[in-house]
């Protein structure tokens, strides 16, 4: 059974920082990609960043670029999201994610982050 928890969200001021962890189980997480999503009050689900499975090669949505730093452990089956410099419109719900080519996504239950003064 595929399942993926998200924890490290909260509340932090503007120019803050916090780190989000998925921790995942029911499959082989080293050989698959995995991304982090958000969603934002009245918005669609938007990707954040991925990761690759082999190498662990990153990619990142261009309103995060050079704040988040995604990694992973694949000996702890942990990805993380690290973020800097944290604006309010970086408030949303946080989504760990990952997608099987038969049987499509899996998501966590989500972790909240609002940035707020």
């Amino acid at each position: 059974q595929v399942r993926l928890v998200e924890s490290g969200g909260g509340l932090v001021q503007p120019g803050g920082s916090l780190r989000l962890s998925c921790a995942a189980s029911g499959f082989t997480f080293r050989n698959y990609d995995m991304r982090w999503y958000r969603q934002a009050p009245g918005k669609e689900r938007e990707l954040v960043a991925s990761i690759a499975s082999a190498g662990g090669s990153t990619t990142y949505a261009d309103s995060v670029k050079g704040r988040f730093t995604m990694s992973r452990d694949n000996g702890k089956n942990t990805v993380y999201l690290q973020m800097y410099s944290l604006k309010t419109e970086d408030t949303a719900v946080y989504y760990c994610n990952v997608r099987f080519r038969v049987t499509g996504d899996y998501w966590g239950q989500g972790t909240q982050v609002t940035v707020s003064s």
